[in-house]
């Protein structure tokens, strides 16, 4: 992405902020163990206004004030160091920095708690991420305390202090066509690596084996990272819906559940395939497959401009209700069993969530007490499932069948596009496993 997008949206969010300013800082660095930090990933607010990689990095934005000055953003970074440099890497430094990411002015990460009070005298108010960071919180309080203490001297602080990121998750809850273009190489890197999952999987297999396959694939083709930490839950295991041991031997005439996605440039894709450990469906795992796969199409109809963002789980509920019916696992009237809820017990969770920067990404679900509806360029899962636990009421065939059926969607004009593409059908799943 150009960094012309970036400081686009960094002058949409001065003309919110008014005369106000905005403190945005990125993510800090986070130790493993003893000297060792994990993989180092940026904070997506700070990424979206950015698109700046380093730690201790912040953006501060100045508001155009009374007419008689106008709006800046601000960088502040760490200073260039040769000796660091050989140790970690490349560093821009601040005037390297304003040049390449178009700031108005940039400086030492040093100088941020000297100038950030300076930057505040007579503003109206304070945009920061209240209460997401109490060491960032105590910071910004000690700036506001360093104005008043000089009102005498005529210098008066905000008066307000406004949580930036209502502001921010109405911009980032729109995806551009700059974003979509990522997300959908995010998505192909991703159902390409759950393809070759599939291809590789074979009875006596452990979990992670499959996660190494993975692994390999989004690697090999270009992305950064997983975008969260992978499950791959052979049998019983894709009960747990958040079972990230993967570490259990696959079973002949068992299923293996896996949800993973990668990331690309800060984007993540989400997928979940269900798929038979020896690469054919038996009777019982076919009939369940096929309820989930029907309750995603159902969900997926009913994404479209217009629809609440819960009318796609309200379809998926009732065909899988039906389902357990069908399955007699459930007995009594449709609307009344999704009434009472009872297809709780097999079905949880929600049938979505937002996707983007982050895989649950930013962005209201509700205004007021209406569901959000959907607009053109919302992302979003589509992910129904169906976990049979073993039970003294589960037919032995049933029991620890586990079943998620998870794609990636954007809305568009009409409806919308699904742009994740693994394998999903039970003829595509057994024709790509198929061991000739």
């Amino acid at each position: 992405m150009s960094h012309a997008h970036f400081l686009a949206r960094r002058k949409r969010l001065l003309q919110t902020i008014g005369d106000g300013v905005a403190i945005v800082p990125t993510a800090p660095e986070v130790i493993r163990n003893r000297d060792a930090h994990h993989l180092y990933r940026f904070d997506s607010y700070f990424w979206y206004l950015t698109g700046f990689p380093e730690p201790e990095a912040v953006v501060v934005l100045i508001g155009a004030k009374d007419g008689k000055s106008k709006p800046k953003s601000i960088l502040f970074c760490r200073e260039k160091h040769e000796e660091r440099e050989i140790w970690d890497g490349y560093r821009y430094g601040p005037k390297a920095a304003k040049t390449a990411f178009g700031f108005d002015a940039a400086y030492p990460i040093e100088q941020l708690d000297k100038k950030l009070a300076e930057f505040l005298v007579d503003r109206d108010t304070l945009w920061h991420a209240i209460g997401h960071d109490s060491s960032w919180d105590t910071r910004i309080a000690r700036a506001l305390n360093e104005v008043r203490a000089q009102t005498r001297a005529g210098k008066r602080a905000p008066r307000a202090i406004h949580d930036l990121r209502a502001e921010l998750d109405a911009m980032r809850l729109i995806k551009d066509a700059a974003e979509a273009g990522i997300q959908q190489r995010s998505a192909d890197i991703a159902s390409a690596g759950h393809a070759r999952a599939m291809r590789a999987c074979r009875p006596g297999m452990a979990e992670y084996e499959l996660e190494a396959e993975l692994s390999y694939e989004f690697r090999k083709r270009g992305a950064d990272a997983h975008a969260y930490t992978p499950i791959v839950a052979g049998g019983a295991n894709a009960c747990v819906l958040h079972y990230v041991s993967n570490d259990k031997i696959l079973n002949d005439h068992t299923l293996v559940l896996i949800d993973a996605g990668c990331e690309v440039e800060g984007y993540a894709a989400d997928i979940t395939r269900t798929f038979p450990v020896n690469g054919r469906f038996n009777a019982a795992q076919k009939d369940v497959y096929e309820i989930v796969l029907a309750a995603q199409a159902a969900a997926i109809q009913a994404t479209a401009p217009g629809r609440h963002f819960m009318e796609g789980h309200d379809a998926a509920v009732r065909v899988l209700t039906q389902g357990l019916i069908d399955l007699k696992l459930l007995q009594g009237d449709l609307d009344n069993l999704i009434e009472k809820g009872d297809f709780r017990r097999f079905y949880m969770h929600r049938t979505g969530h937002w996707l983007g920067l982050d895989v649950h990404d930013a962005g209201e679900y509700k205004v007021g007490d209406e569901w959000t509806r959907l607009v053109p360029g919302m992302t979003l899962t589509v992910e129904p499932g169906l976990y049979i636990r073993p039970g003294a009421d589960i037919p032995p065939a049933l029991a620890g069948i586990g079943i998620r059926i998870e794609d990636d969607v954007r809305v568009t004009e009409s409806g919308c596009d699904v742009y994740t593409t693994a394998p999903k059908t039970v003829a595509e799943i057994e024709e790509v496993m198929r061991h000739d």
